[in-house]
């Protein structure tokens, strides 16, 4: 097979902007920090960090790891289980550190992915339509859970407490959100069809083959996910659960050094609805806060609750980061070395059929 031209790496995704990011990270951080020892009010939250339970931090840190870990696994399961691990991992952990050091809503990891893949030699539809199915299935885990706990919540079957209209409210997007991800290959065959051909067609018809192309791409990386879930495809399976549960598992820790874990019900369906509708693991702020403040709802002391979701981001967004940052390193070198890591995916190992929006 022919061999990609190979492509400049994005300017945001550059080494440069990568360092200036995450200088800019670990600036935000020491900032926090000193708010939280100089500000008069805080009181209470001084008090929870410095009784902590050393035990349940590194606790947190490990099942934190681990749940990036799951990310790699999911990510070789859903693109192809004939990449190395090695490789898989390197692309993997730098997704994950971009979507902490990018603030694009986890477009940026997506992005850095398709284009590491892209070089390393696999076809750019494989790479579209599965870069759609590993956003879809490592989000699914999120919604299911605000669904189930949401609705269970709602109508009392389990315990948690809670504004009850919110959580209907929640529950209820959540369920929608599934609905609807469900039934997009049917709604994108409503997208008109292309006409004309290629070489005399208007900005308005280009425009129109682009929104074809994207719904036909987005409809097959759906239908790429349900062939995943039918043929239970292990790695692709457990990495995305394993990557929300051991994350839970983490902020739970954290809730567990500085006191004790909220209700367990109230506590997934908060973390599921948040992880479902915010671009994790990014967002400094604006997630800390709305965190904070949905636990807080839920039962939880709001001392505790702070310092466990600021304890708790210093970790998930710092060992990214991290890891990410050494992994980019090991990706540009594995790219440069070998001709090309990813070629030996093509063709698919098992074709799924691919869908056309049909032409009315």
């Amino acid at each position: 097979m022919s061999l990609p031209v190979p492509e400049p790496l994005p300017r945001e995704l550059s080494v440069g902007g990568f360092a200036r990011r995450a200088g800019g990270l670990v600036l935000v951080g020491l900032v926090v920090a000193l708010l939280i020892g100089t500000l008069p009010g805080l009181d209470e939250v001084r008090e929870r960090f410095a009784n902590a339970e050393s035990g349940w931090l590194v606790a947190m840190f490990f099942l934190e790891v681990g749940s990036c870990l799951a990310f790699v696994v999911a990510f070789r399961g859903v693109f192809c289980t004939r990449l190395g691990w090695r490789f898989s991992y390197e692309i993997g952990m730098t997704e994950q550190g971009t979507n902490v050091l990018v603030p694009a809503g986890g477009v940026g990891g997506l992005a850095l992915g398709a284009w590491a893949l892209r070089q390393g030699g696999m076809s750019t539809e494989r790479i579209a339509r599965r870069s759609v199915a590993f956003f879809v299935l490592t989000s699914a885990p999120n919604f299911a859970c605000a669904a189930l706990f949401g609705l269970a919540l709602a109508t009392g079957a389990l315990p948690g407490g809670g504004p009850l209209v919110l959580t209907w409210a929640l529950g209820g997007l959540a369920i929608a959100a599934i609905v609807l991800v469900a039934a997009l290959p049917r709604i994108l065959d409503q997208v008109g069809p292309d006409k004309g051909p290629a070489e005399h067609e208007s900005r308005g018809t280009r425009a129109r083959r682009l929104v074809r192309a994207a719904a036909t791409t987005v409809a097959n990386g759906v239908h790429d996910t349900a062939g995943l879930l039918r043929a239970r495809q292990p790695y692709a399976l457990l990495g995305a659960i394993g990557y929300m549960a051991l994350d839970v598992a983490a902020l739970a820790a954290a809730f567990a050094a500085f006191g004790s874990t909220p209700p367990f019900a109230a506590f997934v369906y908060v973390i599921g609805q948040l992880g479902g509708l915010l671009p994790l693991p990014g967002g400094v702020g604006g997630i800390d806060g709305g965190l904070i403040g949905a636990l807080t709802l839920y039962g939880s002391p709001l001392a505790q609750a702070t310092a466990a979701v600021l304890a708790y981001r210093v970790v998930q967004l710092g060992i990214p980061a991290i890891l990410g940052a050494v992994a980019f390193v090991g990706l540009r070198q594995t790219l440069s070395r070998e001709e090309a890591p990813a070629a030996l995916c093509e063709p698919f190992d098992r074709p799924l059929p691919v869908l056309t929006l049909p032409r009315r």
